[in-house]
């Protein structure tokens, strides 16, 4: 069984130019997609520092943020009982 990916309001051009080169490289449509993917992985591979990993899939824009770095990497939390030291 085989995975099924749909892509909903593509641009027409983009499509267009996807079906041009699939045609041209003589595979289908679905071929083509999953040949570029692959190159993405394959040249993606080891090239992102973890930290522009976790921005890239838990950033600002899913409402979470790094911490400001340090001098030696990011400074630890410290969780502290604001009742701490009170009588």
């Amino acid at each position: 069984m085989g995975n099924t990916i749909t892509v909903r309001d593509i641009d027409p051009g983009d499509k267009a130019w996807l079906r041009r080169e699939a045609r041209h490289t003589g595979v289908s449509m679905e071929e083509f997609v999953r040949r570029l993917i692959r190159e993405r992985r394959r040249n993606a591979v080891g090239g992102a520092r973890p930290s522009e990993v976790f921005l890239r899939y838990f950033g600002s824009e899913y409402g979470v943020e790094l911490p400001e770095p340090s001098r030696h990497g990011y400074r630890p939390f410290a969780f502290e009982d604001e009742g701490e030291g009170e009588v």
